[in-house]
């Protein structure tokens, strides 16, 4: 249907108001499959946009402008979708201390790009995988009494850290045993205690402890936040707050790419 000497230019433009992410990569993929297909960005990555607003432009060959339309369109809708969703829960964190971090739950194939959308969208990025940080979760910890639990921490930090670096040493606790455990080791053996599904005035109450004994830990609440639950959640003094619907339930962005 289309002539091989076909040439048009083509605009993408939002169909919503958003926060914008995967310029970097729609570069990729007209590298790769626009052949001969110029590329004009109006808006960088990281940046808010409005309904309407155009976003690129693409001239070339039709037949290649074509070839590429939705694998470019469905990749700036996702990694947009995850930005927008973050620069939300951001914005609901806003005169807190609390930073917004991802989680693992990402697509499959597409975590490093997701994670980069999480910045786009003004979040902290969380570990990448398994290889890169320390993270003693509940079930890790399901056999050790909580009187063993300090001892049983520091050997495995000490075995993990022979491994390589790490980017950060985490431990989940579910109840203030635990918690009361973790504060009486020694300074740099955990960055990080995660507080899992707590109530706010719980949360509170270990904010207000771990100032008073170890001001040096961070603490990072997570489990069931939503956009309704988080302003409540930053106001308790956590220092992080790890969400997985930024990337697992992010609603997809509506791009539309028109030929002129």
């Amino acid at each position: 249907m289309i002539p091989a000497r076909a040439r048009a230019r083509a605009v993408v433009r939002a169909r919503g108001a958003g926060t914008l992410s995967g310029i970097a990569v729609v570069r990729r993929i007209v590298a790769i499959g626009g052949r001969g297909v110029r590329m004009r960005t109006r808006l960088p990555d990281g940046r808010a946009f409005r309904s309407g607003q155009e976003i690129l432009s693409l001239e070339g060959p039709l037949r290649s402008i074509l070839a590429i339309e939705r694998t470019l369109l469905n990749v700036m809708g996702r990694l947009s979708g995850v930005a927008t969703a973050t620069a939300d829960m951001v914005r609901r964190v806003r005169g807190t201390r609390a930073r917004v971090r991802d989680t693992r739950k990402t697509t499959p194939g597409l975590r490093l790009l997701e994670k980069a959308a999480v910045l786009h969208g003004g979040g902290t990025p969380h570990r990448r995988g398994l290889d890169d940080a320390f993270l003693c979760k509940d079930n890790h910890l399901a056999h050790v009494p909580a009187p063993n639990l300090g001892r049983v921490i520091e050997r495995g930090v000490r075995a993990a850290r022979r491994r390589g670096p790490l980017a950060f040493v985490m431990v989940e606790v579910d109840s203030a045993r635990q918690f009361e455990q973790l504060l009486a080791l020694p300074r740099g053996t955990v960055d990080v205690v995660l507080l899992d599904n707590m109530a706010p005035a719980t949360l509170r109450r270990l904010v207000r402890q771990r100032d008073r004994r170890a001001p040096w830990l961070r603490l990072e609440a997570s489990g069931g936040v939503t956009p309704r639950s988080i302003g409540r959640i930053a106001r308790t003094g956590v220092d992080f707050i790890s969400c997985g619907a930024i990337t697992h339930s992010a609603p997809q962005v509506d791009f539309g790419l028109d030929i002129g």
